[in-house]
């Protein structure tokens, strides 16, 4: 007999018939449609889709009760793990207060506390007021209209380029596409949205003709590590010496700490390492533990007094989200942030990150293992087909898919950067947990590419 659900309805509790067991993957593959994932190959007879159906620390169990360590941490969102019982108990008890209000006009007691608390996480000052939204590409969207807006409406209305870093990702709204510079993430037509500037290095940046400079309104960067682009990673001290720059010219500095934000580099905030304070830090991903979709921008004082004024002057920032604020989202990213407290989670990192750093070290005697680059817990293990001389592998030989695929087998779940293998862990991730990832993806190299 099929099991049922119940609503209440106009004339009492409504019973539907649920049957026992749906076919879930046959269901996904006749009516969904799923980002970065090319269609044909996912919806064809052959193919069987990966249905995650639970999860419990770095672990994530399949359709067929499979275990798999979760080695892209949820497209690199997961902080403590799945099924975290602090965050989990602090999602249900707000639930049971309200879901979710509106923020617009309103207030609500979990966003205000998270508020003072992420800016308690800069104890020196210089990012005091939040503005919530609820992913990393509306953070960047915020971020970016702030200083456009800012400066036009503070006599600078010239101010009108952002500038941004060649190969950059900065998110998929339009807004956030044009920012990057990566042409395959902007789909068929690459000129729209914000007037950008770029550069490929620090030093070109400094050799800008003084005309340029004059209609700069912000600099944008991802610090320390740009991700999308196989997690390059940008020499040390560039950083410091950007935000330096930037307050030489009188230019506001946005980071995009979406990927290396809440732990993931060693650090709090990736900016920490280098004691660089931006005038816009955008964060998401990792914010609300992985939970719920959650992001804020963080500006400084400066920033928010140029938008105060009477309503006729016309001074608002009018941008916002139906879900800005959201209590569930909020109580799960201070109960993430409970978490960091309470179990000493930045305290524990350096010994892991040790670890990871010498369990990685081992790829690079592989022959086709070109480069292995790592920061904090985030790693890319570039591929090739020959080392030396240099050669790639072809796009449509889809190398980095197919190693992803194998290291299945043997128990680890992650995502490639076109032939770049990923591996970024929960910050709870254990030294056994970080040798069996390796060992899987040793594994599959050799499997797909040869010994």
């Amino acid at each position: 007999m099929p099991l049922s659900f119940g609503f209440m309805g106009g004339g009492g509790i409504f019973k539907l018939p649920l049957p026992l067991r749906l076919n879930y993957a046959e269901l996904d593959k006749t009516y969904t449609w799923h980002p970065f994932t090319p269609m044909r190959d996912w919806c064809a007879p052959e193919h069987e889709p990966l249905m995650l159906c639970s999860g419990e620390g770095c672990y994530l169990v399949d359709q067929h009760g499979n275990r798999y360590l979760d080695g892209n941490a949820s497209i690199w969102t997961n902080i403590h793990g799945h099924c975290h019982p602090r965050i989990n108990e602090a999602i249900k008890a707000q639930l049971d207060r309200v879901a979710h209000t509106s923020y617009l006009g309103f207030g609500n007691p979990p966003a205000a506390q998270l508020a003072s608390e992420l800016v308690g996480l800069f104890p020196d000052g210089g990012l005091e007021k939040v503005f919530f939204s609820d992913n990393g590409s509306t953070a960047i969207e915020a971020a970016v209209r702030m200083s456009l807006q800012f400066w036009r409406q503070n006599g600078q209305p010239g101010r009108d380029v952002i500038l941004a870093f060649d190969a950059a990702y900065h998110g998929d709204t339009l807004g956030a596409a044009s920012l990057g510079g990566i042409p395959l993430f902007k789909g068929s037509a690459n000129q729209f949205g914000y007037v950008v500037q770029r550069v490929r290095t620090f030093e070109d940046l400094a050799a800008l003709p003084a005309d340029d400079l004059q209609h700069i309104a912000a600099v944008i960067i991802e610090p320390l590590v740009q991700g999308v682009n196989t997690m390059r990673i940008w020499p040390k001290g560039m950083l410091k010496a950007l935000e330096t720059w930037c307050r030489g010219q009188g230019i506001f500095l946005i980071l995009d700490e979406v990927m290396t934000g809440l732990g993931r580099t060693g650090t709090m905030f990736a900016c920490q390492q280098e004691k660089v304070v931006p005038d816009f830090l955008c964060m998401a991903k990792g914010l609300s533990g992985g939970y719920l979709p959650l992001a804020a921008t963080l500006v400084n004082q400066r920033v928010y007094e140029g938008f105060l004024g009477a309503p006729s002057e016309g001074r608002t920032f009018f941008y916002g989200h139906s879900f800005t604020g959201n209590q569930l989202g909020c109580a799960a990213a201070l109960a993430s942030l409970a978490v960091f407290r309470e179990e000493k989670v930045l305290e524990q990192l350096p010994a892991k990150i040790k670890a990871f750093d010498r369990l990685l070290q081992g790829l690079t005697d592989m022959a086709h293992v070109l480069e292995v680059r790592r920061c904090g817990l985030i790693a890319g293990i570039e591929l090739v087909k020959q080392r030396s001389p240099r050669l790639d592998y072809e796009t449509a030989e889809q190398v980095g898919a197919r190693v992803c695929v194998a290291a299945r087998k043997h128990g680890l779940l992650t995502r490639p950067i076109a032939n770049t293998i990923v591996l970024m862990p929960p910050l709870c991730v254990v030294e056994s947990e970080l040798e069996a990832m390796v060992r899987a993806v040793r594994l599959a190299v050799e499997e797909v590419c040869g010994a």
